[in-house]
């Protein structure tokens, strides 16, 4: 083999091992925050509700998320609230998009009152304030931030000094380059030894300009390396408004952004020699790269996935003995002439799906996998193995499957009405759902649920139980729909942990969510969520204000029935067409399945019960999870540094251990 075979195969291992790292990334992880409480905004407050909007606009502005940046302002003058977000350079925009709502969600618990608030994450920052940061240089430029510092690499330097000069060499490389890019982002790594490697990350608001931004970035730079020698310190980084700088020991970002360089010569002329590197060697070498990336890429897709630790149905059958029937995709192709989006009934995360009409008159849903769909071979193997083995009126119903060449086809039921949330988030549509389809609706649910934790012969936990995954026949009768992310669990077995963390934000449980914890009373806390969204027809996703609080739906929730005033929890379409004692029960079942302890909520079995029997005694529901409190709720305040306008170092923080979100 050639040497330059050999170079593409070496490369192009290595670019798919970034892209298997980078794909079990799990959670947010919380890094600072500052919320100076020099200028708070009082409750019920037209600043407050400014903020709220403000907030949702950042949150739900999809295409900024592949920019990684967005700004933008809500209200008039004198509440006008100004926000921005500012994601990882080498982030995803699904990684991007995660952050930022993650964000959004922790600044009303970390800043309940503060009228502003600048917070850090390890994919992304998210800042907002009463004063127009974006047009004046002295607030936007100033370095109001943190430093951080890491000790925990065992490295003994020959040669300290070298390593200093390597580091500020490589801060300034990458801040040159980074200056002068459209996303105002450069990372790298730099050989210092045979056997050791550096690496270095810049980034500035891409709205600076290149002066600005080497400005700031060489403030920072300074800050970071004139403040504690790093021959002390093995990593460090410096967090600001506008700009951070930070270097390691290990690789800490995508490799696939990073130019591998020589070891900078230190010495007379040593700096200017550094910038004749980028310009005459780093340049060219990046566009080739970028070249070769490119690619890669196209190639990659084809066999990436994005779930590559965690076998998924941990039982002995496989997809051949499952039961169900194997399709011929010229059949399916011919039911769903050709797959016309005249046929195309909805398009989920992991493709699109049709109608199909067989000669024989049969109506079916063909759900057919796109080939870059993060569903692998694993996942919609475990689809059939799992769903073919249940037979629940409430629960949808798996006639085949097609798995043909690089086609993966899911044929189940037709169900005429869609999914649950087609009609409970759509203003027209709301009013065809009253309370007495709504509350038949949950009662479905519960009894699906419950026939998969406990009555069918495999327990199963659905793990992505949401209003999306909720289908509705003829009748409006519900039916769980969705199994690719569902896990078998053994005889007597009660929780498992995972290290890929699949599902939908906010229908997450909290042990789920931040320690990959799951169990029956995972989907249990999803139920609770649901229950509540059916109720007020409300996305749990959205923001809602009340005491000056704004929240999630859970949040909203509680306070209404703390305050005493659940019902004005209640879908206005309904107009006083309810029973009040039922409605009020089930919002007090909902609140019980949120609980943040898991041990608190109820199984799906009493819940059920609870449903159907309105004898039964409810105990007193406690606090629940994700639940944003205001500041004198709190069991404390988080940092030492509460005024933004200060540079805070934090000795000796460990940036590596900290347990993810």
């Amino acid at each position: 083999m050639s040497s330059y075979a050999c170079f593409c195969s070496l490369f192009l291992l290595a670019f798919l091992a970034s892209l298997r790292s980078s794909a079990q990334q799990q959670n947010p992880t919380y890094i600072y925050h500052i919320c100076p409480n020099t200028t708070t905004y009082p409750t019920n407050s037209t600043y407050s509700s400014n903020l709220g909007t403000l907030l949702s606009s950042l949150s739900s502005n999809r295409p900024s998320f592949s920019n990684g940046f967005y700004s933008t302002a809500a209200g008039q003058s004198p509440d006008v609230v100004f926000g921005l977000f500012l994601c990882r350079g080498d982030s995803s925009a699904e990684d991007c998009h995660d952050c930022v709502v993650f964000a959004v969600n922790d600044t009303l618990f970390r800043c309940p009152e503060e009228k502003g608030a600048l917070l850090w994450y390890d994919q992304c920052m998210l800042r907002y304030a009463d004063q127009n940061f974006f047009l004046d240089p002295s607030l936007q430029n100033r370095t109001n931030g943190i430093i951080l510092y890491n000790n925990i690499v065992n490295v003994t330097f020959s040669n300290p000094a070298k390593f200093s000069d390597s580091v500020m060499s490589i801060l300034i490389d990458t801040a040159i380059v980074a200056a002068s890019s459209s996303k105002k982002f450069d990372a790298r790594k730099v050989n210092i030894s045979s056997s050791q490697s550096l690496y270095g990350m810049v980034q500035c608001i891409p709205d600076l300009t290149r002066d600005d931004c080497l400005r700031c970035l060489q403030q920072t730079i300074n800050e970071l390396t004139i403040s504690e020698s790093p021959t002390n310190k093995t990593g460090g980084r410096l967090l600001g408004a506008s700009c951070s700088s930070r270097y390691e020991l290990y690789p800490f970002f995508n490799e696939t952004a990073a130019i591998s360089i020589p070891s900078p010569r230190l010495g007379k002329g040593g700096r200017s020699s550094t910038v004749v590197i980028i310009i005459a060697v780093v340049v060219p070498v990046a566009a080739v790269f970028l070249l070769l990336v490119a690619v890669f890429l196209v190639r990659a897709k084809k066999t990436r996935t994005v779930y590559e630790t965690e076998p998924v149905a941990q039982v002995n059958d496989d997809i051949t003995g499952s039961g169900s029937l194997q399709f011929d995709f010229k059949a399916i192709e011919a039911a769903t002439d050709n797959f016309s989006q005249s046929n195309k009934l909805g398009q989920g995360g992991f493709g699109q799906v049709y109608k199909g009409t067989f000669p024989s008159g049969v109506q079916v849903a063909v759900k057919r996998l796109s080939k870059t769909s993060g569903q692998g071979e694993r996942e919609f193997e475990n689809e059939v193995v799992v769903v073919a083995k249940l037979q629940h009126r409430n629960l949808v119903r798996l006639l085949g499957f097609c798995l043909e060449g690089d086609e993966k086809i899911l044929v189940y039921e037709f169900v005429p009405n869609k999914s649950l949330d087609y009609f409970l988030f759509d203003s027209t549509m709301q009013g065809q759902l009253d309370w007495k389809k709504r509350y038949k609706i949950i009662g479905g649910i519960a009894r699906g649920i419950l026939y998969l934790h406990q009555d069918s012969r495999l327990t199963i936990i659905h793990r992505d139980l949401k209003a999306g995954n909720i289908l509705l026949d003829a009748g409006m009768n519900p039916k769980v729909a969705d199994f690719g992310m569902a896990r078998i669990f053994e005889m007597d077995q009660t929780e498992a942990n995972t290290k890929r963390v699949v599902g939908t934000y906010g229908y997450m449980s909290p042990e789920y969510a931040m320690y990959g914890q799951f169990s029956m009373k995972s989907d249990v806390y999803s139920f609770g969520v649901l229950v509540q969204e059916i109720i007020s027809g409300k996305k749990n996703s959205s923001l809602y204000q009340m005491d000056g609080i704004v929240g999630n739906l859970v949040t909203y929730t509680w306070r209404l029935w703390s305050n005493g005033s659940p019902l004005e929890l209640v879908d206005p379409s309904f107009r006083d067409k309810y029973q009040t004692n039922e409605i009020t029960r089930c919002i007090h079942i909902a609140l019980l399945c949120v609980q943040e302890d898991a041990e608190d909520r109820p199984t799906m079995s009493a819940i059920v019960q609870m449903l159907t029997t309105s004898s039964i005694a409810l105990a007193v529901p406690r606090p629940p999870g994700f639940f944003f409190r205001s500041r004198h709720e709190q069991a404390g305040r988080a940092g030492p540094c509460m005024d933004a306008s200060a540079l805070c170092s934090i000795d000796d923080a460990s940036i590596t251990s900290l347990a993810p979100r």
